[in-house]
């Protein structure tokens, strides 16, 4: 079995092992794919399989992680530790799946308090290990990201997952595609030439309407994703979750978003 994209319009279905006929105006060697994630293991769960397809048809690829894990501790023993184990974890596991350690980016705002790091601000703290030239907060950081990186598409959690931190990256995301596209904060980066393209992928919850993306791979790379997974053997109860994509198999969906300003137009004829 050789690596198929499937892409649902209205009632019509296209599949194809060429992602260009599949993925929206593809920029061949200029493809360049930014998968963010609020913890560490949320993009080898909700996208692993897309990921791993990119890399296997040498797409550039990154991976960002916003938060430090610090609330992931499954033992007394793992409160005072567990930061620096789930770093380890991270490295391992995405230089399991085959990611150049380069093209990887680990934040460190605090697990569980994303939404209290929304938008952006002056740093003031010498020892804010987030700040990035004289700014802090999720929008400095995105923004910062998406001018250095300028990604043709970007993969963030689904709207609807019901954990706070997936919502609040969801929203820091697609507010800073429009603040990487514009002049504003020049310290953080050259502006972004087109606007990247937005996939949701879904770990707790479903999508707030159908999929419309379908990514299938080899038995082989499922149980690649799979033993990714498992390498984030602090996290115990990741068992539960690793037995859930056992039974998917090789599939995987996303949603493809729309990135809209508002235009007063559109609703001329209502009235």
């Amino acid at each position: 079995m050789t690596i198929q994209f499937d892409r649902r319009n209205g009632q019509e279905t296209i599949s194809s092992s060429n992602p260009a006929d599949i993925w929206s105006n593809w920029q061949h060697e200029k493809e360049s794919w930014l998968f963010i994630a609020p913890h560490d293991d949320d993009i080898v769960c909700g996208a692993g399989l897309t990921f791993l397809a990119a890399l296997q048809h040498k797409i550039n690829v990154f991976a960002a992680v916003i938060s430090n894990g610090r609330m992931g501790y499954c033992t007394h023993e793992q409160r005072q530790t567990i930061t620096q184990v789930r770093r380890e974890e991270t490295q391992t596991s995405f230089a399991y799946l085959g990611l150049p350690q380069e093209n990887l980016y680990l934040f460190d705002y605090d697990d569980g308090a994303l939404s209290q790091n929304m938008g952006r601000r002056f740093a003031t703290d010498p020892a804010d290990t987030n700040a990035i030239a004289g700014g802090t907060g999720l929008q400095n950081t995105l923004t910062w990201l998406l001018r250095k990186i300028k990604p043709t598409r970007i993969f963030i959690p689904n709207r609807l997952d019901l954990h706070p931190d997936h919502k609040a990256v969801h929203h820091e995301t697609v507010i800073s595609v429009f603040h990487a596209q514009g002049e504003i904060w020049p310290e953080l980066g050259a502006v972004i030439d087109t606007l990247p393209f937005l996939y949701e992928y879904a770990t707790y919850s479903d999508f707030i309407k159908l999929p419309n993306l379908r990514v299938c791979v080899p038995d082989a790379l499922a149980e690649q994703r799979l033993q990714a997974l498992a390498l984030y053997k602090s996290q115990l109860q990741i068992g539960l979750v690793v037995e859930t994509l056992r039974k998917v198999g090789g599939k995987e969906y996303l949603l493809e978003m729309a990135f809209e300003i508002f235009k007063p137009e559109k609703y001329d004829t209502l009235f």
